[in-house]
């Protein structure tokens, strides 16, 4: 297969146009069945937050009339009033946090299960371009990201706008003369921050999919853990990690920074704006033209304002961080899916020839450059009803290829594969995949039990006699009954707990069990010792005799279990017959079957 690798980073990213809002606005269709909880938690935060502004009211009334007349009853009440706006104002505050908690986490949910299930569907194409680690952050750091704006920053742009906007209203009406001070920096803050959301939009959508490198390289690590220790290469590893580990942390700074600058920025415009705004009201009370309580009020509107004025870098910059999440969210969520029934292809009817039948098929992998051969071409072959044909080649042959294009796991990309005289192409892919059962030469299994990973390949009807059945096919009850719990016990990752030989029973048990008219096995008995492999290979004859097989084979044992063998040679079928037949007219076929080739499917 073609290396896996690192997906590209989109042209959006770093493109002039690109927009956080155009992003954000796609996560509308999740957001509309929240959306009265969301509206309600903004307007109870806007009610507390405007709260804080009649605080300074409060002062005023207190500084020009109960501190002013020395009335101690006055002054108790202005401190219960302020007592009471304070705990209204945190109770409001938690009331929000508690409207938005469950509609969020239930929005994270669905955008995780929509990733999961998009992933299914997508074809093996995209999964080969594609590294796992950036396919796990974009399930795991991107949803978080975009859960904290919709909690946090969503909201409290609204609020801390309505906020200062309230508040110089009540500014201007307190002291039109100091309100203007105040407003002398909104030109240069506006300026600042749109610059500072364009530079930080892109540091934070490199520093995500750094992330996803860094996933990726602890992913495989983990995964190959054997290969690691057994060849001593945890320091190259290690030197890997830290290589990305420090290629991210830099860009990290490179955040940092930026925020500091306009955390920075943001905090001392407006505390000049004040002071000055201080010296010019203490004048004014000096002169008489001003109350002292209403130079207090004004001071501690403006002081009540720091927050929503200097939380604007740190909202713009968790904007960004979920914008860009978004991006990389949908850049998923926007690859296209397997075609069910392209309508490009030949809609001929079926044309009542049974087994398996190839014509004139040929396959190119879609990231292969355009001048490079196909992988096979004009493959013209058929497997008759009940028979069993071994399909054996060199390397780069394109055997497993073509066993892969049976189940549609790619497309051809030219003629077509009939299965009973149907074309697949025009079959749906849930009902092509209950006919056509396989086995592949690495097997995997899943973190769950030995009986749920073998009847995986079975209907949901399939029950203990059809597990115990296929365990027999695939001579694995011996090992299986030694297990702790038996079929209950469970694998570790990957299987990894069994043997190479045992997995590779297991998962051609998977294949049996749910007895398909059709089976594809990629040199299913390669790790078997000679003996194991003799018992399974008489088991597996049973099976063999039922369904429409065709089994890619590396060695004469395994060729003997089939009627008639096809002998593929540079994406071409060279030769088909018997493997007698074979021996005697192609001299490359009994070069392969004398062992003196070694064979590396694609």
């Amino acid at each position: 297969m073609p290396e896996k690798t690192v997906a590209p980073e989109p042209a959006t990213a770093d493109a002039p146009d690109r927009s956080a809002v155009r992003a954000l606005l796609r996560l509308w269709p999740y957001v509309r069945p929240v959306r009265g909880r969301l509206f309600a938690a903004a307007v109870v935060a806007i009610v507390a937050s405007c709260l804080s502004l009649v605080i300074p009211l409060v002062l005023k009334w207190m500084v020009d009339g109960p501190v002013a007349e020395r009335d101690p009853g006055g002054v108790w009440l202005g401190a219960l009033y302020l007592l009471l706006l304070g705990i209204a104002e945190a109770v409001l505050f938690g009331y929000r946090r508690w409207l938005v908690a469950r509609p969020l986490s239930g929005v994270e949910a669905r955008m995780r299960a929509d990733l999961y299930g998009r992933l299914q569907r997508l074809p093996i194409a995209f999964h080969d371009r594609w590294a796992s680690g950036q396919l796990l952050s974009r399930g795991t750091t991107d949803l978080m990201l975009v859960r904290m704006f919709l909690a946090f920053p969503l909201t409290f742009l609204l609020v801390n706008g309505v906020t200062i906007l309230a508040g110089y209203v009540l500014l201007l009406s307190q002291d039109w003369s100091l309100g203007l001070v105040l407003l002398t920096p909104v030109v240069p803050l506006v300026l600042v921050c749109s610059a500072f959301e364009s530079r930080y939009g892109r540091v934070a959508r490199r520093a995500q999919d750094q992330v996803g490198d860094l996933t990726t390289v602890v992913e495989e690590s983990v995964l190959g853990i054997r290969i690691v220790k057994g060849f001593g290469r945890h320091r190259s590893q290690a030197r890997a990690f830290r290589e990305l580990s420090g290629r991210l942390r830099g860009t990290e700074l490179a955040k940092a920074r930026l925020l500091a600058m306009i955390w920075a920025v943001i905090t001392v415009v407006p505390e000049l704006a004040i002071g000055a705004a201080l010296v010019l009201g203490t004048v004014q009370v000096a002169d008489g033209d001003l109350s002292a309580g209403t130079l207090v009020a004004f001071l501690s509107t403006a002081l009540a304002l720091r927050w929503p004025v200097e939380s604007i870098g740190f909202l713009l910059a968790m904007t960004q961080e979920a914008a860009t999440a978004t991006e990389r969210y949908f850049e998923v969520m926007d690859a296209e899916e397997e075609p069910d029934a392209p309508a490009a292809r030949d809609a001929t009817a079926a044309d009542g020839t049974g087994g398996v039948r190839f014509e004139g098929v040929s396959f190119r992998y879609p990231d292969a450059p355009d001048d490079s051969p196909p992988v096979l071409d004009g493959i013209d072959l058929h497997i008759r009803p009940g028979e069993t044909l071994a399909l054996v080649g060199g390397t780069g042959s394109g055997k497993t290829t073509l066993t892969a294009l049976v189940p549609r796991l790619h497309e051809a990309s030219g003629g077509r594969i009939l299965l009973d005289g149907e074309d697949i192409a025009l079959m749906e892919r849930e009902r092509l995949r209950t006919l056509v059962s396989m086995a592949f030469e690495e097997p995997t299994l899943f973190s769950a039990s030995v009986g749920e990973n073998v009847l995986m390949g079975a209907g949901d009807g399939a029950g203990e006699p059809d597990l115990r059945r296929a365990l027999g096919v695939a001579q694995a009850d011996g090992f299986v009954d030694r297990l702790p719990e038996g079929a209950a016990t469970r694998v570790g990752e990957q299987g990894l707990s069994l043997s190479g030989g045992q997995r590779q029973r297991l998962a051609l048990a998977r294949a049996v069990v749910g007895r398909p008219r059709f089976l594809v096995l990629d040199d299913p008995l390669s790790a078997l010792d000679v003996h194991t492999e003799a018992r399974v290979e008489a088991a597996l004859r049973e099976v063999l005799r039922e369904t429409t097989a065709l089994v890619v084979a590396h060695r004469p044992s395994t060729v003997m279990l089939a009627d008639r063998v096809a002998l593929l040679s540079k994406g071409r079928i060279a030769a088909v017959g018997t493997h007698q037949e074979l021996l005697r007219t192609s001299e490359e076929y009994a070069w392969l079957m004398s062992g003196e080739g070694k064979d590396e499917d694609r």
